[in-house]
């Protein structure tokens, strides 16, 4: 098989803290809060100093001390105003990064637990242009360590956080970045900071670069869920259009129902891929190497079956199941009365699944959700969720009634109920997007044969966020 690079996810904006991370503030406000407390601080209050609002360490003063929070603040905040005036540092290689970033056309944000007042000040010594978006203490209800700074960020540039890099150098910024969904680069000041998955240290940011920061963002894993229609034989030179849709949607891995037994294993072969061949229905196949099968090879026409699949590092479960047609609920008087046998279906895919993550389950589960009926407990999706499974589609559109997701059918229409039926469901993932698929203008049935669309379902496709890059920039 032919080596396959994998896609990251393109770098948006970098977002910076300010203390201690672009300019040396950190000890100035050591410095500060050492002066209204009248002793020398310990490595025993750090946790009260760095990365916290004036706000948290006064409130932390006035127990220790009696005093009043609000004129400790006051006070706090004239003796850090009056350090930044006449002593704030660039650190080294902050403003090459920020000048770098910017003949990049890269958007920054500054990102801080101060007050807008001090902000400014530093502002004027980075310059504000530097920056498209600043949020302080005064933006949101709530500071670092929560992620409403670096949401609001997000929010104000027109980003997703997961195509960030945030800047950090203490573990109350850190954990705020982290929450928010962005990766991050810590560049500890006074306090040391421990390396994580999404998480990489250096000791500056000297040389430092925007193509550094864009090899530390996660890896996108993109999976398909396709149900072919008799392998996709309705439908002329059905082969080749499967292999132009695939290649349309830049997909990673498709879980394929219907696969009329050859499927997978011509579809991967002319694609150079990884395949799973799991009996005459069910296949897998990979842009990236299929490391271990899972559950029955030999499964009957309907059922599932997995792969553990190799990406950058990490193994993920991918599973692809068909599930019963007969009886489907919208058809029948009462729709939740013939559910056992698809619910008995589930229940074993859950099984042979066990707690495994992370994992996607995707496939043509032939029932609708839960989550687009109001009022209706389809107990299969139900189940799936009971077991820790999310709707990736769902997650991406979750108004049913403005995004409704039909799946079942692009060719089979009126009086033939239009439903989502084909699931792309995971756990322990992050979902980016999620999208159904159909190419072309299929024409209704019988008259599909010269459709560019060779199947009676539509395709879903979901973008997970996996992962991260290199440890060290």
């Amino acid at each position: 098989m032919k080596e396959t690079e994998m896609t990251r996810l393109p770098l948006q904006a970098v977002l910076f803290d300010m203390d201690g991370t672009l300019v040396d503030t950190e000890r100035l406000w050591w410095e500060a809060v050492e002066q209204v407390a009248g002793r020398e601080l310990t490595e025993a209050d750090r946790a009260e100093v760095l990365g916290r609002p004036i706000d948290h360490t006064a409130g932390w003063l006035s127990a220790a001390t009696g005093a009043r929070a609000a004129d400790l603040a006051d006070t706090l905040h004239r003796e850090f105003a009056d350090r930044v005036r006449t002593g704030v540092v660039p650190r080294p290689g902050a403003l090459d990064l920020l000048d770098a970033l910017a003949r990049e056309g890269v958007p920054t944000a500054l990102v801080t637990a101060s007050p807008r007042s001090v902000t400014d000040i530093v502002l004027g010594v980075l310059g504000a242009s530097r920056f498209a978006v600043s949020v302080t203490a005064d933006d949101t209800d709530r500071t670092k360590p929560d992620p409403d700074p670096y949401l609001a960020a997000c929010r104000a540039l027109g980003v997703d956080p997961s195509g960030c890099v945030a800047v950090e150098d203490s573990a109350t910024g850190v954990a705020s970045a982290e929450a928010a969904g962005c990766t991050v680069l810590a560049v500890p000041s006074l306090a040391p900071i421990e390396a994580a998955p999404g998480r990489t240290v250096e000791p500056s940011l000297a040389g430092v670069t925007p193509a550094a920061l864009r090899a530390l963002l996660p890896y996108r894993l993109r999976v398909m869920t396709w149900n072919l229609w008799y392998g996709g034989t309705k439908v002329h030179d059905h082969r080749a259009k499967q292999l132009k849709a695939i290649a349309e949607t830049d997909v990673d891995v498709v879980g394929l129902q219907e696969t009329y037994g050859t499927a997978a294993g011509e579809l991967a072969e002319a694609l150079g891929w990884h395949h799973h061949r799991a009996g005459e229905n069910l296949g897998i196949i990979s842009r990236y190497p299929i490391t271990a099968v899972l559950g029955d090879p030999d499964v009957g026409f309907y059922g599932a079956a997995g792969a553990r699949i190799a990406v950058g590092g990490q193994e993920v479960e991918v599973w692809t199941a068909h599930l019963d047609y007969e009886r489907y609920g919208p058809y029948e008087a009462e729709p939740l009365a013939h559910e056992e046998v698809r619910l008995g279906q589930m229940r074993d895919t859950l099984r042979r699944i066990g707690q495994a993550a992370p994992v996607v389950l995707v496939g043509d589960f032939n029932c609708p959700s839960h989550l687009d009926w109001p009022g209706v407990e389809w107990p299969v999706t139900r189940a799936a969720e009971e077991a820790g499974f999310a709707d990736s589609y769902r997650q991406a559109h979750p108004d049913p009634v403005r995004d409704p997701g039909h799946t079942w059918s692009p060719v089979v229409v009126h009086p033939e109920p239009q439903d989502r039926i084909d699931f792309v469901l995971h756990r322990g993932l992050r979902v980016l997007d999620s999208r159904t698929y159909v190419s072309g203008s299929p024409r209704p049935a019988p008259d599909v044969a010269d459709n560019d669309w060779p199947s009676d379902h539509a395709a879903v496709i979901t973008d997970f966020s996996l992962g991260s890059g290199p440890a060290t920039v």
